[in-house]
């Protein structure tokens, strides 16, 4: 009785330790398109948005990650002609504490989703083209002057605001021990005075 009770004991012990054998630690980077959406649509157009993150997986299905987000979007030209300028880009800056829940973790295709909320620094920046003189050339042809056109910054303003996000996502399993993403959120930041920033980042990357 007594070897059968110990014998039990290490069977229970090693299906604990089995159990466990995943990755506690986790990180992930990409880059992709961030699309405006809502009355967001009508100001902004279409640009583009780079990812990373770092976090802890608690279970093989459950997990936390501490997102960082910049996405980059022009200003449409309907919005730049009422303000009488010529171009203009928004940026936003995000930190955000994301929980993630995967609903296949041992498939070699791993559906998840994910949401949370945090930090967003919005830029906004109005620019203008015009003309510069200067100096070109090197000390073998020589130098001469000429003219380039360039954009001047003619306003800009930031804002620090809080944000809430949340998505779907799905990840392949890769030969190097992580998985190949595909993932898209939705994002609205309160820019206040009833007025909210919302975007759908879409994004291809790497996680392990």
């Amino acid at each position: 009785m007594k070897k059968l009770a110990i014998s039990g004991l290490f069977a229970a012990f090693v299906t604990t330790l089995g159990a466990q054998e995943f990755p506690h630690f986790a990180f992930d980077a990409g880059a992709g398109f961030t699309t405006p959406v809502g009355n967001t649509g009508s100001s902004l157009d279409t640009g583009y948005n780079i990812r990373a993150g770092a976090g802890y997986n608690f279970a093989p299905w459950v997990g936390a990650m501490l997102d960082f987000g910049f996405d980059n979007m022009g200003i449409s030209s309907t919005t730049l002609g009422s303000y009488g300028v010529g171009g203009g880009t928004v940026r936003l800056f995000s930190l955000t504490l994301d929980p993630i829940v995967h609903l296949t973790p041992k498939s070699h295709v791993d559906l998840y989703v994910t949401g949370g909320g945090g930090y967003f620094h919005e830029q906004t920046q109005f620019t203008n083209p015009t003309t510069v003189t200067g100096v070109f050339g090197n000390s073998f042809f020589g130098f001469y002057p000429g003219v380039y056109t360039a954009n001047v910054v003619v306003g800009s303003y930031s804002v620090n605001k809080p944000g809430i996000d949340g998505g779907v996502g799905v990840a392949f399993g890769s030969k190097w021990g992580g998985r190949f993403f595909a993932e898209a959120r939705y994002v609205r930041v309160y820019s206040g005075a009833g007025y909210y920033t919302d975007y759908l980042p879409v994004t291809f990357g790497f996680r392990r």
